[in-house]
């Protein structure tokens, strides 16, 4: 059975995106290649209240490609995949195509 986590609070989860270290035709990437700290959003939490007991909803929503910080995130390990787990703060901004 497969397990499925729902974030808390203001929290996201978050599954990296990891470049290709191949083209299609086969060519390998050098690995010194600019990357882009990036991943999807899998699932969101509700939200949290403010001090003045305003609920303030998280403003992603699952499926949104997301610009992740370099450190932090808490790695999270469900089945054989790895996510990490963020604060919605922490987000630096969505990407789109």
């Amino acid at each position: 059975m497969a397990k499925r986590l729902i974030p808390s609070f203001k929290r996201i989860l978050v599954e990296k995106i990891i470049p290709p270290s191949k083209t299609n035709s086969g060519i390998l990437l050098p690995e010194k290649t600019p990357k882009l700290n990036s991943g999807k959003v899998v699932a969101v939490g509700p939200g949290a209240w403010d001090r003045n007991g305003k609920f303030i909803p998280v403003n992603l929503k699952e499926g949104d490609t997301v610009l992740l910080p370099e450190y932090g995130g808490i790695e999270v390990k469900l089945g054989e995949k790895e996510y990490h787990l963020y604060r919605d703060d922490d987000i630096l901004g969505t990407l789109h195509d």
